[in-house]
Order: structure tokens, then sequence, then C-alpha cells
């Protein structure tokens, strides 16, 4: 293979098509087309589905994409190391967290020593953000576990109990605690599954031998807690991440010792990209 044809194909996965992959290569279509045709002649694959409209990768150009964004990662990394004495660090850092209240100081301290660096913020629950690593769409995690996996460097971001909340219109007489018994007995908004809140949640109810089954399910955190915010029933947080609602207040659960361990997490195998190593040395100072 040639590391031209390499780079027409990531640049075609990558940027969704042939024209775009072209423009960015600042090379012709029929240059790019006929580097990718040579790359799956030579070795016998099909790695785009192509039609008039768009192309999309094949289950084999899926699994050469992953290959080829470590390929280039580590051409970056090269040039990082060369460069790093006197360039100021520029590109972008994705990170995917199921809460941004962990990130908000360390985003402003990131930011203040890196100002050239454009940050994306996405959320998503536990399974989505160690999957969005692993595909190497997103540098950084932050994941309610302490060991996400063996291939995860992890930073620990504390622990906090994780409690109930509701409207504050939706009791009489609002309580400061219940136990996991009694809340069964309300409409609970659930999470979606994947996320580690509910699966602790639901774990512990299977132990204690309480049916805790969700009346309505949200995908999200912020999602949830407008759907208990209009009175629909009782949803469950990390006290950390409870943060302040004039229209909410929040519920011991009185029987349990449930609590959440936030973790900022990247790959191992990328900790030495300088973006990365630099979000993740934050926390020591």
């Amino acid at each position: 293979m040639r590391y031209s044809q390499i780079r027409a194909f990531h640049h075609v996965a990558v940027e969704g098509g042939f024209s775009r992959a072209a423009e960015a290569l600042s090379l012709t279509q029929p240059a790019i087309s006929e580097q990718v045709r040579k790359l799956e002649s030579d070795y016998d694959v099909l790695l785009f589905n192509r039609n008039k409209k768009r192309v999309s990768l094949t289950p084999v150009g899926e699994r050469l994409l992953i290959c080829t964004k470590q390929l280039f990662e580590v051409e970056n990394q090269i040039t990082d190391v060369l460069s790093e004495n006197r360039a100021a660090m520029e590109g972008t850092l994705r990170i995917i967290a199921d809460s941004a209240f962990h990130l908000t100081s360390r985003l402003e301290a990131y930011r203040k020593r890196y100002p050239k660096v454009f940050i994306s913020v996405r959320t998503g629950n536990s399974a989505e953000i160690i999957e969005a690593l692993r595909n190497y769409d997103a540098e950084i995690g932050v994941v309610g576990s302490p060991n996400p996996g063996p291939d995860m460097e992890v930073r620990g971001l504390g622990q906090a109990p994780i409690i109930a909340f509701a409207a504050k219109k939706f009791f009489p007489e609002f309580p400061e605690k219940l136990t996991l018994e009694e809340i069964a007995r309300y409409p609970l908004i659930f999470r979606e599954k994947g996320s580690k809140t509910r699966q602790k949640l639901e774990d512990e109810a299977v132990r204690m031998g309480v049916n805790l089954s969700p009346a309505v399910e949200v995908e999200g955190r912020e999602a949830v807690q407008e759907v208990v915010a209009a009175g629909a029933g009782i949803g469950f947080v990390s006290e950390a991440e409870f943060g302040y609602d004039v229209r909410l207040a929040k519920i011991a659960i009185a029987d349990t010792n449930l609590s959440m361990s936030e973790s900022l997490i990247c790959l191992k195998q990328r900790s030495e990209v300088r973006s990365i190593r630099a979000f993740m040395a934050i926390l020591a100072t």
C-alpha cells in the first residue's frame, strides 16, 4: 500500500465524500478516486458503498478508519514533539461527559493556558463515552465509573451519594428522605439504559427485593431534569451533579449507601497526545 492511498481513503471517510476530500488535500477528485480504487483493487476489498449523492463506509472501511485515525494521530504526535518548544498548542479537543458539572473549573483553567485550542463538549452515558473514546471520536471522557477498562487512563474526580429529586410541587409536604420501597410507589423518571446511575439503582433494587421500574425513560440528564421539573415523577442523580434549580428539591434515599464515582478518562495509547496530556495534567495542578 502507498501512503497516498491511505491518506486518500482517510480523508474521504472523514470528510464524507470524494469531492470534499479532494478539496481538503488540494487534489482533483479523479486523483482521489483513483487512489482509493487502487487501494481497494490491490487488497480485493470494498471500502465504500457508493451512490450518486453520498458514500458510506463498509464494515471493512469502518475498521480501517479506526486504524488510519491512529496512524495520522501518531503523525501529529511526531510533529508535536518536534515543534513543542516553539509552537503554541492548537487544534481541537473533543470531550464527552455524563455531566458537564465536573468540567467547568477544568475547562476554564485549560482555556487560560491554551487559548488556541478549540474545545467541543457533548454529553452521553457511560457506555457511549467509552465507545467514543475507543473509536477515536473523542479525546477526553468524564464517566461515572472508577474502572472503565484496562485500556483507559483514569484520574479520579471524587464520589457523591446518589439521591432522588422531584419538583417542589410534586408533594403536598416535601420529604427530606424516603426509603427505596417508598420511592418505588411513585412514577419514576429514568435515564436511558447505559446510565451508571440507573444501573446501580436497578442492581440495588434487585438486591433489596424492590420493584423499581420507570414510568418514563428519557435520554440525557438535562432531559430528565426537565421532565421531573414538570411534575411527572421522581428522578435520580449524583448529589454532586444536582446543581441548583429553583423548581426542584432533593430527597435522600434512606436505606441505601449508593454513590457515584466520577472519573476523567482517556485511552492509554493516546495519553501522550499533547492536548490530551495537558488536559489530564490539569488535575495535578
